[in-house]
């Protein structure tokens, strides 16, 4: 194993409610109503999605960038009281780093989000950051795992993907990733190439590294 790659939000941390509340106050604003079942249709997507989506479902005429700037408002001042780590991340980030192996954080949320996150989290867990400010395509698109490989130098075969939706197992998988899957909001199915898991905690690094080929002679 070359590299290990985790997602943030439902996957690194539990971030998904702090969504659903942003996305809920940002909705009465709208003028409309928002739901859990919304919210499923956005998991591991982009702000732009999001944007478009609650100006879908509630019909404000409100400009997207304006909406843009309360999501990334609302999201920024609720994450800096802390953020609550997944059961089992940050015990495997740290098993990671003692053996040496390169980690990259790749996310669909925008950078200032990220930053937040990492204030609470510790940006010294990886050696790459990537957002969807590094990229012109985000989740299910495979462009920010092909980029953390990159920017680490190494063989997207060879690396592994942590992901807990299914747009980012379906980008892991689209670069040549093995993937281990922890379903938050939406179910995944096992599949070949890759591990679906309860819980970060039912896995360590000799699991995730039986994942990877055999290195080429």
């Amino acid at each position: 194993m070359d590299a290990a790659f985790f997602d943030m939000d439902g996957l690194l941390v539990d971030t998904e409610k702090v969504w659903l509340k942003i996305e809920t106050e940002v909705m009465k604003v709208l003028g409309g109503v928002w739901t859990p079942e919304h919210q499923t249709h956005l998991v591991g997507g982009s702000m732009e999605r999001t944007v478009d989506y609650m100006l879908a479902v509630s019909g404000s005429s409100v400009a997207p960038e304006v909406l843009r700037g309360w999501m990334i408002d609302g999201m920024v001042a609720e994450l800096a009281g802390g953020v609550q780590t997944m059961p089992g991340a940050l015990e495997l980030l740290g098993d990671l780093r003692a053996e040496g192996v390169p980690i990259a954080l790749v996310t669909s949320s925008l950078k200032e989000i990220a930053e937040s996150v990492l204030a609470a989290v510790g940006r010294e867990h990886f050696d790459v950051i990537v957002t969807a400010d590094d990229v012109s395509r985000t989740k299910p698109d495979p462009e920010p795992y092909l980029t953390a490989a990159a920017l680490l130098g190494v063989e997207p075969v060879r690396c592994v993907v942590l992901e807990d939706s299914p747009n980012g197992v379906a980008a892991g998988t689209a670069a040549g990733c093995a993937v281990v899957a922890v379903p938050s909001l939406l179910p995944i199915e096992p599949a070949a190439g890759r591990l679906v898991v309860s819980s970060l905690t039912e896995v360590d690094v000799a699991r995730l590294r039986a994942l990877v080929p055999p290195a080429s002679a």
